[in-house]
């Protein structure tokens, strides 16, 4: 029987920590997100430890993603968001080096789950948020409400303001799981054609292979959304709208 395309999303204990009734167990997710960490962490200090004129192509992907989020949030924050590049490249790095970590055959994606999404776009949205009072104070409630709107909008659109507010972990962390999940099962079904065709194969698999390339540049495309978005955040939270 074929396997089924789900299970490579299945989350197991590696490692069972049991404290109380709190599983903290070490599981193939945390341990593909140490790979993430990890990866992401040895290329970028072996290619910043070059340093050289003409740089190595390891130097030049480090300098390029460096580059990328450098420029998104100066056209997206601006000055003002110079202090928050640090967190705003070591997310992007992360995202990226997790997303093309799964599309190795029989590794494990942790951004085709939500709960992991949902933790980093909770981090942002936190983040932002506490950003906004902070530099505002009790204006930023503004955001809820647009100067120079009557008065009498305000039943309709602070309402409407809010739940848009509210909703921004939610779209934000639903995006990326759901991109990476559909496309690995797509990946797995199509997979399992080119085994059953058996020679009749070749053609779900030249298939395969396309679907596989364009995959590799929605996992790029969709940290670069994650990035972009956070940096919008960030915009509204320095800026006001």
């Amino acid at each position: 029987m074929a396997a089924s395309p789900i299970e490579q999303f299945e989350v197991y204990p590696l490692l069972p920590i049991q404290v109380g009734n709190l599983d903290l167990s070490f599981t193939n997710s945390s341990l593909w997100m140490v790979f993430a960490v990890a990866l992401s962490t040895v290329i970028l200090a072996i290619s910043a430890r070059g340093g050289a004129l003409v740089p190595s192509r390891l130097q030049s992907v480090s300098e390029m993603m460096y580059e990328l989020v450098a420029n998104m949030v100066r056209d997206n924050v601006g000055s003002g968001g110079r202090k928050y590049f640090p967190f705003i490249f070591t997310l992007f790095v992360f995202v990226l080096f997790a997303n093309l970590l799964g599309m190795i055959p029989h590794s494990f994606t942790v951004t085709s789950h939500l709960i992991v999404t949902f933790a980093l776009a909770a981090v942002i949205f936190i983040g932002v948020t506490i950003i906004g009072f902070y530099r505002h104070g009790f204006g930023y409630l503004r955001m809820f409400f647009p100067h120079g709107a009557p008065l009498w909008t305000a039943v309709i659109l602070v309402p409407v303001e809010l739940v848009s507010y509210l909703s921004r972990p939610v779209s934000l962390s639903v995006r990326l799981f759901a991109n990476m999940t559909v496309g690995h099962v797509l990946l797995k079904v199509i997979a399992g054609f080119v085994v059953s065709l058996g020679v009749f194969g070749i053609f779900p698999f030249v298939f395969l292979i396309a679907l596989s390339a364009l995959e590799l540049f929605i996992a790029a495309l969709q940290a670069y959304v994650f990035a972009i978005l956070t940096c919008i955040y960030l915009h509204d939270a320095l800026h006001m709208h």
